[in-house]
């Protein structure tokens, strides 16, 4: 098979997003143009697109509502799908409680509530009262959850919690306080940490003192997960 015949099969058809294969670059006696090359050529941009994104692109629709919530309120930053995801398959094993500190538009929590089970309840903080307002009409058709307008302390009134989501940076800070939240066996998720591969963990050339803390402290068992390349997860369970 000739190149004009290789090119007319498909091999020249790649998405415009992707490099493409060039017929002058070809033809240059420096490079190899026989067709099972640049199949596997093809083949290798195919597969970097698909690992480009490393969790589906679809999510549950309530999830997809919170992220609409997101983007009308001009909000350019959410919990990541691949985050997400693991929130809806950790809130998959737990009973009883589950609690989010620092609401935002929804989308942690939404992600909490497309895994819960039937009979657990999700309760979450947000400080800024008209967004509470605006996360509490969202859930409105969603039984068993509670959007509470307030500072994220105030949810010590409802502890302990099977399982809690962290996304307020304060409340990541003060691990004692979280660590009274928690039921014995409860897991705490902290997230929005970038992956280090040193001891003590690194960030921005200091020592990140709170990441240590999370990973050390006595009252729980942690472990760092990576959700993607550049971004990962503390997982701490309570004792």
């Amino acid at each position: 098979m000739g190149l004009a015949a290789a090119v007319e099969n498909g091999y020249d058809k790649t998405p415009h997003d992707v490099p493409r294969l060039s017929l002058a670059s070809v033809r240059c006696p420096c490079i190899r143009t026989d067709v099972s090359y640049l199949g596997r050529i093809r083949r290798s941009v195919d597969c970097a697109r698909l690992t480009a994104v490393s969790a589906p692109t679809e999510v549950p629709p309530i999830v997809a509502k919170a992220l609409a919530l997101s983007h009308r309120q001009g909000y350019l930053r959410s919990s990541r799908n691949e985050t997400g995801r693991l929130l809806a398959a950790l809130a998959a094993s737990r009973n009883g409680l589950l609690a989010e500190l620092g609401t935002g538009c929804g989308v942690g929590a939404a992600w909490l509530v497309s895994g819960k089970h039937a009979d657990a309840q999700v309760i979450t903080a947000e400080l800024d009262p008209a967004l509470a307002t605006s996360v509490q009409k969202l859930f409105v058709d969603e039984p068993g959850v509670r959007v509470v307008s307030g500072d994220w302390t105030e949810l010590a009134l409802h502890a302990p919690f099977s399982l809690l989501f962290v996304d307020a940076r304060d409340a990541k800070q003060n691990v004692d306080a979280l660590a009274d939240l928690m039921e014995t066996g409860g897991m705490v998720v902290l997230d929005d940490f970038t992956p280090t591969t040193s001891w003590p963990p690194i960030f921005e050339g200091r020592v990140d003192t709170l990441r240590e803390q999370w990973l050390t402290d006595e009252r729980f068992t942690a472990v760092e997960v990576m959700v993607t390349d550049d971004s990962s997860v503390v997982l701490a369970t309570r004792r």
